[in-house]
């Protein structure tokens, strides 16, 4: 899986999850962040704790700290499944 493929397949999944019930397409800048975060961290907890922070900055509400890591576990099996860096 090349970069590009990646970066697809992490917007997809990102863009699947509605943690705020506003609606699909609502979070593109929550989601450039969460890109970033990828490409700085390594790890399924340091990512998730970075996803929290992100949408508690944004929402000003503070999303359970499992429901970040159910999503970061699926960033990190795509990225670790990916060999490029990003």
């Amino acid at each position: 899986m090349n970069n590009q493929e990646m970066t697809l397949e992490f917007v997809r999944i990102l863009n699947g999850w509605d943690p705020f019930s506003i609606g699909e397409g609502n979070y593109d800048t929550e989601i450039a962040d969460i890109l970033q975060a990828l490409h700085d961290l390594d790890e399924e907890e340091e990512l998730a704790n970075a996803m929290q922070a992100i949408y508690e900055f944004s929402f000003e509400e503070v999303l359970p700290l499992e429901n970040c890591l159910a999503i970061s576990k699926k960033l990190m099996i795509i990225k670790r499944s990916g060999i490029c860096s990003l």
